[in-house]
């Protein structure tokens, strides 16, 4: 029998230099869009994943306006500072992500990387001003962790918006946008991206279990438990971890 010590388990890496770590959320960056798209979260031009830059802390790295999540390459990403303006790159940034993350990014300084997109399930949820019950094991990570912006004016293209919308998302993982999708948070592009996948998912099984009948709700001891065991940034990048693994091996084209 193999020791402890000697069985492969990863944790997040660390990094000698600013340069070795941009490049990493960089990379990861792409991947979560890679995956992003692999699963259908796209909907036209809306979406985007953004990364704090590890040196220039109001900065951050986005995928730009108008490309597919599918096909975007780390040389596409674009740094954009919290005026707005693209500072490295060549394309422009989403109106929306610009509104939406600056003020989400400015409010939350241990944030690392934020995730929205039009999901399907997640937009089916905001469209009934719900927020999420305990009623899986996966879904209480959002136990009493996860807010609602109740409101819906148009398209964020003003930062205003962005501030009210973080203002909702307080100190949670994630807040469901009323009529609009969902947006998550963690302090890495890892967590972050795992915490969309999962809230999603969470919001499919939520719609197809209260449509098939009356559900059974895990007791708040046990949801609180639960929270504790799975609802930590370490916990999401660890369950992230193989849907990196594969696509990277499916798509190493990404990685120029």
């Amino acid at each position: 029998m193999l020791p402890a010590k000697d069985l492969i388990f990863r944790l997040p890496e660390t990094f000698a230099t600013v340069e070795e770590e941009r490049r990493h959320r960089k990379e990861r960056l792409t991947a979560a869009l890679r995956i992003f798209g692999k699963f259908g979260f796209e909907e036209g031009v809306a979406g985007h994943i953004t990364a704090r830059d590890p040196e220039l802390t109001d900065h951050f790295w986005v995928n730009p306006f108008g490309m597919s999540f599918k096909h975007v390459k780390v040389s596409d990403l674009i740094l954009v500072n919290h005026q707005g303006q693209v500072v490295q790159g060549r394309y422009p940034v989403n109106e929306a992500a610009f509104a939406i993350h600056s003020q989400v990014h400015q409010a939350r300084p241990d944030v690392v990387a934020a995730a929205h997109s039009h999901s399907t399930h997640g937009r089916a949820i905001s469209a009934l001003g719900q927020k999420l019950e305990p009623i899986t094991q996966d879904v209480c990570a959002f136990y009493e962790d996860h807010g609602l912006f109740d409101d819906y004016t148009g398209v964020v293209t003003d930062t205003e918006e962005g501030k009210r919308i973080a203002a909702a998302l307080g100190s949670y993982k994630a807040v469901i946008l009323r009529n609009h999708g969902l947006l998550t948070v963690g302090n890495s592009v890892d967590a972050a991206a795992w915490w969309f996948i999962t809230m999603e998912r969470s919001c499919q099984v939520q719609l197809l279990a209260k449509a098939a009948g009356q559900v059974v709700h895990i007791s708040k001891e046990n949801a609180e438990l639960t929270h504790q065991q799975i609802g930590n940034d370490l916990v999401a990048w660890i369950n992230y971890q193989p849907l990196h693994d594969q696509i990277v091996r499916e798509q190493p084209d990404m990685f120029d």
